[in-house]
């Protein structure tokens, strides 16, 4: 009986074992599968020859240097603008200087009590001789009033607040200058109010004319 346990006991080993070594040929399959796999992944990432790497990075100094050139540009320009803009706000405020003379000139020349005297003519020539040397200074700093009167209505410098009927002017040329404007170098500092010629009505003509022949009324 211990004999036939015994021998037993060994073939269930050897079966054992059998599978064992069964086994193992698949465990190996599949580790060389997956060797060729990487294999295979390695060789589709191909290393770049040197004449490629030089050309990216040669590609790259031309990128770079492109950049430096636009921003070297753009600070050439946002200089320039500094240097011949920089007084706009204070320009575009000093312009109520002449507005304040102009508006006191006005005020004296309507105050009856002053009207045809000594002390108003002398004040308004003081004002006057101000006003001009304003003007002189701005135009040494290229700030320059705007030709208005008589010139067509152009939307760039001007800006229309009325109409006004006058048939001996073309439609839209300017007739009345409320405030001057003016321009510092290229640009407009401030447009010029101005009032514009238009046609007489058609409505105003047949109302003259009844007035004239009642009896078609």
């Amino acid at each position: 009986m211990e004999k036939e346990e015994i021998q037993n006991n060994t073939s269930a080993d050897q079966s054992e074992d059998t599978v064992k070594e069964n086994e193992k040929p698949e465990e190996n399959l599949a580790e060389e599968n997956k060797q060729e796999i990487k294999q295979e992944a390695k060789e589709e990432i191909k290393e770049p020859t040197p004449e490629e790497k030089i050309a990216e990075l040669e590609d790259k100094v031309a990128r770079t240097f492109a950049e430096m050139e636009n921003q070297r540009r753009r600070f050439e320009k946002e200089k320039e603008d500094a240097f011949e803009y920089g007084g706009y706000s204070f320009a575009k405020e000093a312009l109520n200087l002449i507005d304040n003379l102009d508006r006191s000139k006005h005020v004296l020349e309507s105050d009856d009590k002053l009207k045809e005297t000594e002390a108003l003519k002398k004040t308004l020539e003081h004002l006057d001789i101000i006003k001009k040397d304003l003007i002189s200074i701005f135009e040494k700093n290229n700030i320059k009033p705007i030709d208005s009167l008589n010139k067509k209505l152009d939307p760039n410098f001007h800006q229309a607040m009325m109409e006004i009927e006058d048939d001996t002017k073309e439609p839209g040329t300017i007739i009345q200058e409320i405030q001057k404007g003016f321009t510092i170098k290229d640009r407009l500092l401030r447009p010029s109010l101005v009032g514009v010629s238009k046609k007489v009505t058609i409505k105003e003509e047949k109302t003259e004319e009844n007035q004239e022949n009642p009896e078609n009324k």
